[in-house]
């Protein structure tokens, strides 16, 4: 299963629209996750239009994503391999514990909200941050992840845009 792993897209709030880069990296995506801070249903909904889409809250989602029933965490079983989502994951500093023991059957756990992309196995548990593809902030570039779920598990792959 190919997974596209978006986040913080902040559109319109910081930016009017998903970047032409993204195209296909949507063309390629089988299921679409979106860690949050979308910023309004209208991106969700273009989403949509490339793939299933499961998204959780960000701190700044509009009024609309809350209405829409979009949830604050989600775990999921994707291809037999569990799956949780959280935007905000809190300090760097102990990251990894705090969401294990928040998500103790995930064995893929994606976050957001620093905008900054993570890719680290640790003790078996994939932790992903995609970063963002609009709104780089302090990190390098704007980047998206690529998550492949088969038979031998996950693997991501971090996309610079």
């Amino acid at each position: 299963m190919n997974v596209l792993v978006l986040a913080d897209t902040h559109i319109p709030d910081h930016t009017p629209a998903l970047p032409e880069a993204l195209v296909p990296h949507l063309e390629w995506a089988e299921l679409i996750l979106h860690g949050g801070d979308a910023t309004s249903t209208a991106v969700l909904t273009e989403l949509e239009a490339h793939a299933p889409v499961y998204a959780v809250l960000g701190n700044i989602d509009g009024w609309d994503v809350r209405a829409a029933g979009v949830p604050e965490q989600l775990q999921l079983s994707l291809a037999g391999v569990e799956v949780a989502m959280v935007h905000d994951a809190g300090p760097r500093q102990g990251r990894e514990a705090r969401l294990r023991k928040r998500f103790p059957a995930a064995a893929v756990i994606v976050f957001a909200h620093s905008h900054q992309p993570v890719k680290e196995l640790v003790d078996g548990v994939l932790f992903l941050n995609p970063g963002s593809p609009t709104w780089k902030r302090r990190a390098a570039y704007p980047s998206v992840l690529r998550l492949v779920i088969g038979a031998e598990g996950a693997d991501a792959t971090l996309i610079r845009l």
